[in-house]
């Protein structure tokens, strides 16, 4: 099994010879990696298993679109960091409960931003995905500023009111005409936040405006109109207010988690589209050992389905 590790990634080495951590057209990674940040435990039923924590869910829903999750402790150092990002073929904020400019949180995922950008302009492909407060924390590094207000839609499934944008973008080019259809028309889209950012804002912040597609927008409780899907006109930067992986590993009976048929092809094309986006990362670890013991598989999901809304979380 070492010997083929090495192999692997011998061969790895070798085809991006002269350029070790980008992207060479025509070149798949069919092994990627990716990278998801540790969150910031904020619940007290869950203080006695770790300090940051993981939902299963985002795990399963990476490696369901044929990718392994390296978990991210927060608080490394940006050395540590700069290593990691050329270990790693795509990154995924995920949803949660932290300040997104002053946390411990936000200051990691900056520096995967920075490194994401820089990359990019490189012509090293490397792929963000940001998930309700992943998707908030994007329009954050991107505008430079926290433009979030209250558009709260809380335990709810909407369908999506899809831009004009929509029928051109890349995250939904793999979508057959019927599931767009019902993607428009039907609750496929679970949604558990407080806060978003407005279409009216979005569309008048310059930067934000230049950088994103606006995919969908939606309907808030209080009836304001706020931005759901996103996608980067120039970088493979994307993302959703709304929760894709719910679909297919949350269960609670309490919770709008759509299960429908259709919810499930719109969770599945989803992860495969981003799984797909990272396989055109070439980037890898120096060593076979370096990456078996950064994988998520050394660690054991707890069962935290009787206290919270996910089945399983992972703790540090």
């Amino acid at each position: 099994m070492l010997r083929l590790c090495t192999l692997v990634y011998l061969y790895a080495v070798c085809v991006s010879d002269g350029f070790p951590t980008g992207h060479l057209e025509g070149s798949v990674n069919d092994r990627p990696i990716i990278g998801m940040l540790t969150q910031e435990v904020v619940d007290d039923g869950m203080m006695r298993f770790g300090k940051t924590y993981i939902p299963a869910s985002y795990v399963k829903y990476v490696e369901s679109g044929g990718s392994r999750v390296m978990p991210i402790r927060l608080n490394q150092t940006l050395p540590e960091y700069e290593k990691i990002f050329k270990s790693i073929n795509g990154m995924m904020f995920i949803g949660g409960a932290v300040d997104l400019e002053t946390s411990d949180y936000a200051r990691a995922a900056k520096a995967f931003y920075r490194l994401a950008v820089e990359s990019n302009d490189a012509g090293d492909y490397f792929p963000l995905w940001g998930t309700c407060m992943g998707f908030q924390l994007l329009t954050v590094l991107v505008a430079g500023e926290n433009l979030l207000s209250n558009t709260t839609a809380e335990n709810v499934a909407f369908p999506l009111n899809l831009t004009v944008e929509a029928t051109s973008s890349r995250m939904f080019e793999s979508f057959p005409t019927d599931l767009m259809k019902a993607l428009s028309q039907e609750d496929l889209t679970g949604n558990f936040h407080h806060y978003g950012v407005t279409e009216k804002t979005f569309r008048g912040n310059e930067k934000l405006q230049q950088f994103f597609s606006v995919l969908s927008t939606n309907i808030a409780e209080n009836g304001v109109e706020f931005v759901s899907t996103i996608e980067g006109r120039k970088y493979p930067f994307y993302g959703v207010q709304w929760h894709p992986e719910v679909n297919r590993f949350q269960w609670d009976p309490d919770m709008q988690f759509p299960h429908s048929h259709n919810a499930v092809r719109v969770s599945s094309l989803l992860s495969e589209f981003f799984i797909n986006e990272a396989r055109k990362s070439l980037h890898h670890f120096d060593k076979p050992e370096e990456e078996e013991a950064a994988l998520i598989y050394n660690y054991t999901p707890v069962y935290v389905g009787n206290f919270s809304g996910y089945e399983q979380c992972y703790f540090f």
